[in-house]
């Protein structure tokens, strides 16, 4: 197995369980447009990629819409559905365990930075991160790609020595798009088909086993 010195983590779905706070926040904007959604569960696709595009991709709204619809998002979202996220079980202990071998840690998250920024600080995780990137509020660097672009860029990543790892799809697409071997984690909100599809090089079903893998 090749040696990573830089670890890259997705957030929502692989460091913290955000489906809660999520999914009331997209049944929040959706109300103002007058559609219904009683099971949460419907909403879980909205968690991973862009807010703009699942608005579009799943209730076909345009680009205009769907950019006011994020806005009335985030009018929940920055109150209280920011909190209503959980850590996921042994992500603390995995993050020391690889911080202690001397592994440089960064977040590269579809989630706005600021968002990011706070929910890091109130699971008391920020301190293990080397650099945490976001999303702008403006979508104008929404997608994994241009994330991990800002990433790699400002925290100077060697990408034959660092690993993306991530639950959905896009973490693995856009790893690869920069020559970076990808994680998929199972037990967030990818399905186990999704991240097989997009041929991570490695999988885990437990926060615990990237530390056990990667160390």
């Amino acid at each position: 197995m090749k040696r990573y010195d830089t670890v890259l983590f997705d957030l929502d779905g692989t460091l913290t369980d955000p489906g809660v706070g999520i999914t009331k926040s997209v049944q929040y904007a959706l109300n103002r447009y007058g559609i219904s959604v009683n099971d949460r569960a419907e909403l879980y696709p909205f968690i991973g990629p862009p807010l703009v595009d699942s608005f579009m991709k799943y209730y076909g709204f345009s680009k205009e819409k769907a950019l006011e619809a994020v806005d009335v998002y985030r009018e929940y979202f920055r109150g209280k559905g920011l909190f209503e996220n959980e850590v996921y079980p042994h992500v603390p202990q995995m993050l020391d365990a690889l911080k202690k071998a001397g592994k440089t840690l960064l977040v590269a998250s579809s989630k706005p930075e600021e968002f990011v920024l706070t929910i890091l600080k109130h699971f008391d995780l920020l301190p293990y991160f080397d650099f945490v990137g976001g999303a702008s509020m403006d979508e104008i660097r929404s997608k994994k790609e241009d994330v991990l672009r800002y990433v790699i860029e400002k925290a100077n990543v060697d990408p034959k020595t660092a690993i993306m790892v991530g639950d959905r799809k896009f973490d693995i697409q856009g790893a690869h798009a920069f020559g970076l071997d990808a994680v998929g984690v199972t037990y967030g909100y990818g399905s186990l088909e999704e991240l097989t599809e997009a041929k991570p090089e490695y999988l885990v079903s437990a926060p615990e086993e990237i530390s056990l893998l990667l160390l």
